[in-house]
């Protein structure tokens, strides 16, 4: 991953609506939410969290697909994945023995 990209995808969490969106989308896995569903359960107007989510999708934090007349909203889990890998790919000088709490919580 290229320092543009990483900063990109900071940019699209660096607010705090955008970053509750992206992890209520990681917890809802593959089945995502429609963009309404979002909007209630973070009790946001739907019309911000549309830029919110064109924010998301911008930085490659979120796909959408189109159901009938909803929007359902994912995750993408392979940025989230590529850009934990970049910010910590040089933990500790090359020690990976300092980074085991680290790596401890990022296991599921």
């Amino acid at each position: 991953m290229e320092n543009e990209l990483a900063l990109a995808i900071l940019g699209g969490l660096a607010q705090g609506t955008r970053l509750d969106t992206f992890r209520l989308l990681v917890r809802h896995g593959p089945d995502g939410l429609a963009a309404g569903d979002i909007a209630r359960a973070l009790d946001v107007p739907q019309n911000t969290m549309s830029a919110h989510l064109a924010v998301l999708a911008r930085a490659g934090l979120v796909t959408s697909r189109r159901f009938s007349r909803s929007i359902v909203y994912r995750a993408n889990l392979d940025a989230l994945r590529a850009l934990t890998v970049f910010l910590v790919k040089d933990c500790c000088e090359g020690r990976p023995e300092l980074c085991q709490s680290v790596m401890a919580e990022l296991a599921c």
